[in-house]
């Protein structure tokens, strides 16, 4: 793309960037055989991205007599795992909603657990012999509105009641240009845990590891179906797997199953990644390596490579109906591919002319207090983790250790997290959850684009916005 601003196209069958540059960088290893025939396990685990490979390693630490077979329908690392940021930090930054969710106390405990995923994906990340461009300097959320100036207080003053001010500290607009200048950045909060990774090698590093551990990976694999009992059966195309514990780590698809809808719904995000350009990045002062973000409640996220490139995401995508995971929206969706486009340009203006190497958009599998949660079905030993919310590279760890603690059956530090035992709200029924989430969101949408104009959003735009904090819900609000 250039400087002529056209509106970037989505493939979907065009891989992220990340996993294209994944798979070049291993050189066209092959994948890992397709599943055909009965097999028998202790473990049947289904989805190959960070929980999944997280959970198999989890298992292996603690138990490594399990036997443990991984089925992937594409190739590990492919979906929502390759496709996401690389930004890598816990909780936080989400003090205030959580708090109002499920305690000061369940909080706490949330956001302590993170810091220890933080330490974990460290020391995974940066063993010897493993490239997953492991940068760890903070995440920076930046005021980029008049309308977003009050947020930041709301991080500090949270942090400070709760104990822990050390978490969240407010920047002056002249601290934020001496970390990444731009017209548009106002004041903003530096949250000290914080790296970027590249995502897509990761999850490929987890694979390898689990096969290492002596987890039986089989990619080209989808599920077609999976039969409770004892033991279980999961079913696929040309074979099944037989075993005593099953674990379901496969995002969105979750939300098509009875058990989960009422508590998640599909929306998306869109990333583009550009050509290098690290004299536009110099030009913008960005020496560090923190990830930054807007405070928009859509938010932009954005982050520099170690080549120079910027990726820039937008997680204002389209929602899907019924939790339609097939939706060609959520994957090929071009005003939200522009809306992400015409945020670089904004937010990063050094980086006016410098073209776009590709873009590409996932599905979000949002839960209805935005927090992660982990179960098991009833009367089953179907374990499952969904619902983190378009924030899963550091949780997703947290995912692994509460699956296995749930497939061990043991109570410890990881099961008792509110994580797995609080109270899930439930969204509203269709058609009125979808079609008021779309209104919802062009609601948002229209006033946080008209705040970046200087303006308010027309009254029917603030009417729409207001619906999720009249109604109570816990999604939605800004």
């Amino acid at each position: 793309m250039s400087s002529d601003h056209r509106v970037p196209s989505v493939d979907p069958a065009d891989p992220s960037w990340w996993f294209a540059d994944a798979m070049k960088a291993e050189g066209g290893a092959r994948p890992s055989p397709a599943l055909t025939g009965e097999t028998i396990v202790d473990v049947a685990i289904v989805g190959g991205g960070f929980t999944g490979l997280w959970t198999a390693l989890a298992l292996k630490e603690r138990s490594p007599a399990l036997s443990i077979a991984l089925i992937e329908a594409s190739l590990c690392g492919s979906g929502a795992s390759g496709k996401n940021g690389g930004k890598v930090h816990g909780y936080w930054s989400a003090l205030a909603g959580m708090e109002a969710n499920i305690g000061a106390d369940g909080a706490l405990a949330v956001a302590r657990a993170g810091t220890r995923a933080q330490d974990a994906i460290r020391s995974f990340a940066t063993a010897p012999g493993r490239d997953v461009w492991w940068r760890e300097a903070g995440n920076m959320r930046v005021s980029a509105s008049v309308g977003q100036d009050a947020k930041i207080s709301g991080y500090v003053a949270t942090a400070k009641r709760l104990g822990v001010p050390d978490t969240a500290q407010a920047l002056t607009p002249t601290e934020v240009a001496q970390r990444c200048k731009s017209p548009v950045f106002r004041g903003g909060v530096f949250l000290p845990e914080g790296a970027n990774v590249h995502p897509a090698r990761l999850a490929r590093a987890l694979r390898q590891a689990a096969i290492e551990a002596g987890v039986a990976i089989y990619e080209n694999t989808p599920m077609t179906g999976v039969e409770p009992g004892s033991p279980n059966r999961v079913l696929t195309p040309n074979g099944q797997i037989q075993a005593r514990e099953v674990v379901l780590a496969t995002n969105i698809e979750l939300a098509r199953r009875p058990e989960i809808k009422p508590h998640v719904t599909v929306f998306s995000s869109y990333a583009l990644m550009t050509e290098p350009a690290p004299e536009k990045l110099a030009a913008a002062g960005w020496a560090g390596e923190e990830g930054l973000a807007d405070l928009r409640m859509f938010v932009h996220y954005f982050r520099k490579t170690p080549d120079g490139r910027l990726l820039m995401g937008s997680g204002s995508g389209p929602i899907s109906y019924n939790g339609n995971t097939t939706d060609p929206h959520l994957t090929q969706d071009r005003p939200s591919a522009a809306r992400a486009e015409k945020a670089l340009r904004r937010l990063l203006p050094t980086f006016a002319d410098v073209a776009i190497a590709k873009t590409w958009g996932g599905g979000i599998d949002i839960s209805s207090d935005r927090l992660p949660f982990f179960r098991t079905l009833p009367g089953t030993r179907i374990h499952y983790g969904c619902g983190y919310s378009g924030h899963g590279v550091n949780p997703t760890y947290m995912g692994g250790q509460c699956l296995a603690s749930l497939v061990l059956g043991v109570k410890d530090e990881w099961s008792t997290l509110p994580l797995c035992t609080r109270e899930l709200p439930s969204l509203p029924p269709e058609p009125f959850r979808t079609v008021g989430g779309r209104l919802v969101r062009w609601g948002i949408i229209g006033c946080e684009e008209a705040d970046e104009r200087g303006m308010k959003g027309s009254l029917p735009m603030q009417a729409a916005a207001a619906i999720p904090r009249l109604f109570g819900l816990r999604i939605g609000t800004r």
